[in-house]
């Protein structure tokens, strides 16, 4: 970025709003258009050090009004020109007056505009990294917490081997890490545009610099420092605009996290159906106008709403990037004014809701313990089969009969409201006699290796990213959605 941003009154929304504002300023348009005047004061500041024009007196006029866009004055220029871009070069041009006749000097629009979305898509992306990461050391505390509870486990939402509650957070967590990695991996290949002119072959600069293409690249490379930070990162061709297939990609890694809350909040609804767990509820909180019982997971509906949005943005990217004429056309603008931005605000709306969520999940253990016990005696057929293959009744045999056994005593379930008497109806089945059914009592011994797999995960997954947000994570307030 440009030099000591704070002496011209600039700071990043990063660093000075509270954590549920902090995306909405990131895409505000006083944001936008300051990164804009950013764009022209380190332009004008590049070609000022290569002596192409600018003087040290015009750059100063740029910092000195560069965080004092005037809105309503660039409107009025706008009704009048019908262009958004030389609206706000006039704008600027009534503030800093000595600036006014090299401002965008060898410059198209889209050296403008494409290099300020860069710096807000990093800093959105910066933003849903930490985010994701917040959510994911509240799951590893909640895994951590409940890695010895024994829980019902599904599979196509029958009951399924017994699990813990600590790893079904754990899983749950590693949504979010792949989430995270794509987003980390999409921040890592984020590029600047650069100086490039009208169809990117940066023939106007070529002409500002006298026909010297290396005095070009010198340009470029100080106005990279100047803005951007570092001069690796730039696109190695462009048309008018950085390539919109850009967009594509960047909309799909934020519906990668939408698809981890999306997954995640309806788990947490399904489980609160069962009484399992709740999501945090207010004391005066209401479920229903009419049924004043009701405790509803309004905050996951909330969540898989907001992701569901998210991930249908997607194919409007690829739409966008696929219709793409030539060097440019401009139906992208209109169109990425609103998608790009509704993504991530709704994303990161998703995201706060999901780390309120997993920071004040409650356990019901006596009713996991309950769901475990009235099925557990189906979750053993499998150590029965085996031990009855031991002593060396027929395995296909063995299975046929369990099969009509637990089929029997569901249906008694089912139909009549009764207790499990599977294990009742086994012991008086002469093909099983001699097998032992009474130590199949503890849950605790159906969950395979849930403890050891979840402290391993926490250990080697979790306890990294805490490590590596760790600025952010102590930093960032609680939020309340």
């Amino acid at each position: 970025m440009i030099s000591d941003p704070a002496s011209h009154g600039y700071r990043s929304p990063l660093e000075t709003r509270n954590a549920s504002e902090q995306m909405r300023v990131i895409w505000s348009e006083h944001h936008r258009f300051t990164t804009w005047r950013q764009v022209w004061l380190a332009l004008a500041q590049a070609q000022m050090e290569l002596s192409l024009g600018p003087t040290a007196e015009q750059v100063e006029a740029i910092r000195r009004v560069l965080n004092s866009v005037d809105l309503d004055a660039a409107a009025k220029h706008e009704a009048r020109l019908r262009h958004d871009v030389m609206a706000h070069v006039h704008a600027l041009g009534d503030q800093a007056v000595a600036a006014r006749a090299i401002l965008h000097l060898g410059a198209t629009s889209q050296d403008v505009v494409c290099n300020a979305d860069a710096v807000l898509q990093r800093e959105a992306l910066t933003l849903i990294a930490t985010r994701l990461a917040r959510v994911i050391d509240r799951l590893g505390t909640f895994a951590v917490k409940w890695r010895e509870l024994p829980v019902l486990g599904f599979t196509h939402y029958q009951p399924a081997q017994p699990l813990t509650m600590g790893r079904r957070a754990a899983l749950w967590a590693q949504e979010f890490v792949v989430a995270l990695t794509e987003i980390e991996s999409r921040l890592a290949s984020l590029r600047l545009r650069g100086l490039r002119g009208a169809t990117g072959t940066q023939a106007s600069f070529l002409s500002l610099c006298g026909g010297d293409p290396a005095r070009v690249d010198q340009l470029e490379r100080r106005f990279a420092e100047l803005f951007w930070g570092e001069t690796q990162s730039l696109w190695t061709l462009t048309s008018q605009t950085y390539p919109r297939i850009w967009d594509a990609q960047m909309l799909s890694s934020l519906a990668v996290a939408a698809c981890a809350v999306h997954k995640t909040a309806n788990d947490i609804r399904l489980l609160c159906n069962l009484r399992e767990i709740d999501e945090p509820c207010e004391a005066e909180q209401i479920g229903s106008s009419a049924m004043p019982y009701k405790r509803n997971p309004m905050r996951c509906e909330r969540a898989t709403g907001l992701a569901r949005f998210v991930i249908s943005l997607t194919h409007n990217a690829y739409d966008t990037a696929s219709t793409q004429w030539l060097e440019r056309t401009l139906d992208d603008s209109s169109n990425r004014r609103l998608s790009i931005p509704e993504s991530f605000l709704a994303l990161d709306g998703a995201l706060e809701v999901m780390a309120n969520v997993a920071g004040g999940l409650v356990v019901y253990p006596g009713q996991c313990a309950a769901r475990v016990a009235a099925e557990l005696p189906f979750m053993a057929t499998e150590e029965i089969l085996l031990a009855a293959v031991a002593r060396g009744i027929d395995r296909q045999e063995a299975h046929e009969r369990l099969r009509q056994h637990s089929h029997a005593a569901a249906h008694r379930i089912k139909d009549e409201g009764a207790p499990n008497d599977l294990l009742t109806r086994l012991a008086g089945d002469d093909l099983f006699a001699g097998v032992h059914f009474g130590s199949i009592v503890n849950a605790a011994q159906f969950v395979g290796r849930s403890v050891e797999q979840t402290d391993r995960f926490v250990r080697d997954v979790i306890d990294p990213i805490r490590a590596r947000y760790a600025t952010a994570l102590r930093q960032e307030p609680a939020l309340r959605v």
